[in-house]
């Protein structure tokens, strides 16, 4: 089953390039998130109401799908791995796991008074200061996580799995998104 995201399409059966893929989209939505981010002090106009929506429900729906590719599928069967040329990507996995915790909590504040933006059509200026802050903080943490795992991770996964291996990370993936 192809997934359109951006200009590329990638099947369920390259895991790997589904996942960096799923990266162009979180760097979509957290760039929208960055640009409403400024005026949610003012009443929400539709463009942006639509925008802070859209991108609210993409990473309390669709972002925590992908760690969990990541986390339950793709990074057991590396460590799983006996490969030198896997060594360099698991020294990575860790620090990347964490990203995924400090993301997580940083989804749920913007969630949190993206939602209360929506609900009241404004934030104060105080909660308006807390939604920049917190998004700028995932911005600074995924630019580094993306790079990491989408000039790292993934290709070296792409290389070393066999065949059947990526068929189950595609099948587990798929399971996740019914």
């Amino acid at each position: 089953m192809p997934v359109q995201i951006g200009g590329k399409t990638h099947s369920f059966s390259e895991p790997t390039r589904l996942l960096s893929d799923c990266h162009r989209r979180i760097e979509m939505f957290l760039g929208s998130l960055v640009r409403v981010a400024p005026l949610l002090e003012n009443p929400l106009d539709v463009d942006v109401r639509l925008a802070l929506e859209t991108s609210l429900r993409y990473f309390r729906e669709a972002a925590p799908k992908h760690t969990a590719d990541e986390e339950e599928s793709l990074f057991p069967r590396l460590r799983n791995m006996r490969n030198p040329e896997v060594e360099a990507a698991l020294g990575k996995l860790g620090p990347l796991e964490r990203d995924h915790r400090r993301t997580d909590s940083l989804h749920t504040q913007v969630d949190r008074l993206g939602r209360k933006c929506l609900e009241t059509g404004r934030l104060s200026s105080e909660d308006a200061s807390e939604f920049a802050q917190a998004v700028t903080a995932l911005a600074s943490i995924y630019k580094d996580h993306i790079r990491i795992e989408d000039e790292l991770v993934f290709p070296v996964a792409g290389k070393v799995l066999s065949y059947s291996e990526k068929a189950a990370i595609a099948a587990e993936m798929a399971a996740r998104r019914k």
